[in-house]
């Protein structure tokens, strides 16, 4: 599974409108025992490429935000 496959998989498991921290879509591609915060790059990346295909949305606290920086949550668009 590659990391924008691991990051639709975790949305999907979600409810219409919620949303995810990146790091669940990281721990959901490392599986139960591997390093997550070894597979954050690889998940920042596929968050940058789903947003450019227009797949998700980002925001932080309720605020939509146009590209990656700092802390953000993940949302089906």
């Amino acid at each position: 599974m590659n990391a924008e496959d691991a990051i639709l998989a975790v949305l999907a498991r979600r409810a219409a409108g919620a949303t995810a921290c990146p790091s669940e879509a990281a721990r959901y591609l490392a599986g139960p025992q591997g390093d997550w915060r070894a597979q954050m790059d690889t998940v920042h990346s596929a968050v940058d490429a789903l947003v450019q295909a227009g797949a998700i949305t980002l925001s932080w606290k309720g605020v939509p935000m146009q590209k990656r920086r700092g802390p953000y949550r993940i949302a089906r668009r």
